[in-house]
């Protein structure tokens, strides 16, 4: 997710490094924090394997920044991941959100419309939070209106997401035609 993330903001434009960092937060929220520590190996990874390469440019005030831009590898490896998603990257809201952040980067219609067949697919497969033996349990199944809770939000939440879906597919099949 952190790469793919990585890939996509410089894919939009170069950054330094705590520009970077700042759009990722805000894309991830409070549900995966970017580290300093974290963040800075990813995008020497990225860097040794040609994805991404580093210019020194004088800093405003301070001392100078380093800016990332997107090497033509990168930009490739960015369609790659964003035409090809792992199962995780489909069924993780958050990994599932970050490479939906950036699917306008994989130029071919059809294309993203697979990709969102996907999700339709993984969204539409009977699930719950929480089961009675294999069976999931809906929302009016619970005695208790916390769990109750949890999962009206998310039904009204799939429900949405359904919806959009469907129809961007359907906007995506006429274009891709």
């Amino acid at each position: 997710m952190l790469e793919l993330a990585i890939l996509g903001f410089l894919y939009d434009a170069p950054l330094h490094g705590y520009e970077l960092r700042k759009r990722i937060t805000a894309l991830t929220g409070h549900v995966r924090p970017v580290a300093e520590s974290t963040l800075y190996p990813a995008i020497k990874r990225l860097e040794k394997a040609g994805l991404l390469a580093r210019a020194t440019k004088p800093g405003a005030v301070a001392a100078p920044r380093h800016v990332l831009t997107l090497t033509e590898d990168g930009r490739r490896e960015l369609r790659r991941r964003l035409a090809e998603p792992s199962r995780r990257d489909i069924t993780d809201e958050n990994r599932w959100f970050t490479a939906l952040a950036f699917l306008r980067h994989l130029d071919d219609a059809t294309a993203q419309a697979a990709v969102l067949r996907r999700r339709l697919a993984f969204l539409e497969e009977p699930a719950s939070f929480f089961y009675d033996g294999d069976r999931p349990l809906r929302a009016e199944e619970l005695d208790d209106p916390f769990r109750r809770g949890i999962l009206t939000i998310a039904r009204a939440t799939s429900r949405a997401e359904l919806a959009w879906l469907r129809s961007m597919i359907d906007s995506l099949d006429v274009d891709g035609r």
